[in-house]
C-alpha cells in the first residue's frame, strides 16, 4: 500500500518538476531531453518515475518519444484541452490508491468492527444523504467521512494514517468527479453501493464488503 501511494505522489511531482523547468525554457522545443538516468539524478527518483512521469507529459502533448533516439520536446505548454487530459489522469491514479487503501480497509472492518464503530458508520451515512442537496463540495466531504468511517473501523492505525495523507487528493479528484452530477435534495449518486457496504461491514461479512467496495470503485474509472 506505502509503495503504491509513494510511486503515484513522486510521478506527480516528477512530472511537476519537469513542467517547471520546462517552462522555465531550459529546453528549446524540438530539443532532446536528457536520458532517464541522468534526470533520475536530478529529480531525485528512480527512472521508473521518470518514464512515467515523462508519460504523463506526454499525453499532454508536451514531449514526444522516439523510438531508439530519446524524448523531445514538442512544446513549452500543454495543449489546449491539457485540463481535461490531466483530470482524467489524476482521477485514474485516485481510484487506483483507492483499490489500495479501501478495500483492504473493507474487508479488516469486516472482520474487526465494533458497536461504536457500526454506530459512526450509520451516522457517516445518514450525513452522506443529507449532503446531498448540500452542494458538491459538501456532498464530497460527506462522502470521504463514510469511507473514514470504514478505514477507522478496520483499527489499523498505519492504514489510517495513509487514507489521512492521501485525503487532499482524493477530495480534488471527487470534486472533479462530481461536478457534473445532479446534487440537488433527495438524489445521491451510489446510495446504495455505500448502504450496501455499511450492512455488510455491520454484518461481519469481509468477502461482500470487498466485493462491493470494489464494484464501486470500478465505475469510478475513467474510460
Amino acid at each position: 500500500m506505502t509503495s503504491s501511494i509513494r510511486r503515484h505522489l513522486l510521478t506527480d511531482q516528477a512530472a511537476d518538476l519537469l513542467r517547471a523547468r520546462i517552462a522555465s525554457g531550459e529546453w528549446e522545443v524540438g530539443a532532446k531531453l536528457p536520458g532517464e538516468t541522468t534526470l533520475a539524478a536530478e529529480l531525485g527518483v528512480g527512472r521508473s518515475t521518470v518514464r512515467e512521469a515523462v508519460r504523463m507529459l506526454a499525453g499532454l502533448g508536451m514531449v514526444e518519444s522516439r523510438q531508439g533516439a530519446g524524448v523531445f520536446l514538442r512544446r513549452s505548454s500543454p495543449r489546449q484541452d491539457w485540463d481535461r487530459v490531466l483530470r482524467t489522469e489524476e482521477i485514474r491514479h485516485v481510484v487506483e490508491v483507492r483499490h489500495t487503501v479501501e478495500i483492504e480497509a473493507a474487508r479488516l472492518a469486516a472482520s474487526r468492527r465494533d458497536e461504536a464503530d457500526v454506530a459512526a458508520l450509520r451516522r457517516a451515512l445518514d450525513a452522506r444523504s443529507a449532503a446531498s442537496g448540500a452542494g458538491a463540495a459538501a456532498f464530497v466531504d460527506a462522502d470521504i467521512a463514510l469511507h473514514r468511517a470504514v478505514v477507522v473501523a478496520a483499527h489499523n492505525p498505519v492504514l489510517t494514517e495513509l487514507f489521512e495523507t492521501f485525503v487532499p487528493r482524493l477530495r480534488e479528484a471527487m470534486l472533479d468527479l462530481t461536478a457534473a452530477l445532479d446534487l440537488s435534495a433527495g438524489n445521491e449518486p451510489d446510495a446504495d453501493a455505500h448502504r450496501l457496504l455499511v450492512e455488510a461491514v455491520a454484518d461481519g461479512d469481509a468477502e461482500e464488503a470487498v466485493r462491493i467496495s470494489t464494484a464501486h470503485l470500478e465505475r469510478l474509472r475513467p474510460p
